[in-house]
């Protein structure tokens, strides 16, 4: 155990830019930098990679994480399992370093503040105190968003976080994510050393979506130059865990709406008073309407390009709308646009399935459905796999599978 030193261990997105991913990873830098453009985005701030780094230091665990790295078999999926969950279990159980907390409560008490101000009387404020914000509690590694590889999703998010020791607890869990085991497995794949990849953290105000959803700058599935945009009723998570099927809206570089597909979204995800996600039933009405309006399908479109000409490179956007003020919550460059000579040219024949491609491309083989994950031991060399959208776990698990069998 070391002795404890004095350091800065918060950035607010104001100190930050696109250049801060050392700082505050590819998330947060990335948030930063959006911020700084005027673009509507939740305010925030970073716990840096340095606070990682020294909060790793200081808990007197990095040596013994360097010697069960050094011991896995990333091709073991049991042991993988086990030895990053050791790991995990190390960080969270450590303690952080006194001056850390502080300077994490004080981060967050200023941000319930001003979120305060913004909707009481001084008169209120002062009679009731401050009442902590809900916020949305995010890793953002020091690897991820980067142009030629995508570790997006691999490490936690935790929503819904109110209260210090709410915070905290939050904090350590994220930090313990950099090492679960599709995170792990990924970065040794693409070459990237685990001595080398560090966790920064954003915190930001959460956002209560009416509506969410992703968009494209260039669509990913038929590489061409349109812009696509998925929508649902509520959170985002509807998407993201793949419970609600989307509506999906493409819009050309002239900004006409080109396609609208409505689907039907049985349900919405949304957030009780206390913070819990909880599952509303959508009346049949809604639930066969269209999320977005033509106006904001536009406007999404709009702002999708100029972050796109912003940064240089297509962009993988994800939006929220609260009381009809859209917000950016995050952005990063696509990473699975293939060459479009590969993907020009059509193919003739009946179409059975439709759907998006884990990987742009032409391929042929044995098509094997993949219903529940014992079904992945089914899958063989040359096989295309299809299945529903699933989890990050089950993404992982996918993930080793083609890897091994493409």
């Amino acid at each position: 155990m070391q002795k404890e030193e004095s350091g800065e261990f918060i950035k607010w997105f104001a100190d930050l830019d696109k250049s801060s991913g050392s700082i505050a990873g590819g998330k947060g830098a990335n948030l930063a930098e959006i911020f700084n453009l005027k673009i509507r985005v939740p305010p925030g701030f970073v716990v840096t990679a340095q606070a990682y780094d020294y909060f790793l230091e200081f808990s007197g665990q990095l040596d013994r994480i360097k010697k069960l790295l050094s011991r896995i078999n990333y091709e073991d999926t049991r042991q993988l399992d086990e030895t990053t969950k050791e790991i995990r279990e190390l960080i969270v159980n450590s303690s952080l370093p006194k001056r850390m907390e502080q300077e994490i409560v004080e981060a967050y008490e200023s941000l319930s503040a001003d979120e305060i101000l913004q909707e009481a009387s001084a008169y209120n404020l002062v009679r009731g105190g401050i009442e902590p914000t809900f916020v949305a509690v995010r890793s953002s590694a020091t690897t991820e968003d980067l142009a030629e590889a995508s570790f997006a999703g691999q490490q936690e998010t935790f929503l819904n976080i109110k209260g210090n020791e709410g915070l905290l607890k939050a904090i350590k869990k994220c930090f313990a994510s950099l090492f679960t085991s599709r995170a792990t497995y990924y970065r040794n794949k693409q070459g990237f050393a685990d001595s080398k990849s560090s966790l920064a953290i954003v915190v930001q105000r959460m956002v209560d979506s009416d509506k969410s959803g992703v968009m494209f700058s260039k669509n990913p599935a038929q590489n061409n130059d349109n812009t696509v945009i998925e929508a649902v009723y509520g959170l985002g998570e509807g998407i993201v865990s793949g419970r609600i099927t989307p509506d999906t809206y493409i819009v050309s570089p002239e900004l006409k709406i080109i396609s609208k597909k409505i689907s039907e979204k049985k349900i919405a995800l949304t957030r009780d008073s206390s913070g819990s996600m909880q599952v509303s039933n959508l009346r049949e009405e809604k639930s066969k309407s269209q999320v977005l309006s033509d106006h904001d399908i536009i406007k999404l479109a709009e702002m999708g390009l100029k972050l796109e000409n912003h940064y240089g490179k297509p962009q993988d956007v994800e939006f929220a709308i609260e009381r009809d003020e859209l917000f950016i919550v995050q952005t990063r460059p696509i990473t699975t646009l293939g060459k479009r000579s590969e993907l020009g040219r059509e193919i003739e024949g009946e179409v059975l399935l439709t759907g998006l491609a884990a990987s742009p491309g032409i391929a042929s083989g044995i098509v094997r459905i993949v219903r529940v994950l014992e079904d992945l031991q089914k899958i063989k060399e040359g096989d295309i796999l299809v299945t529903q959208m699933t989890n990050p776990d089950g993404c992982f698990n996918a993930k080793i599978c083609c890897h091994r069998y493409r």
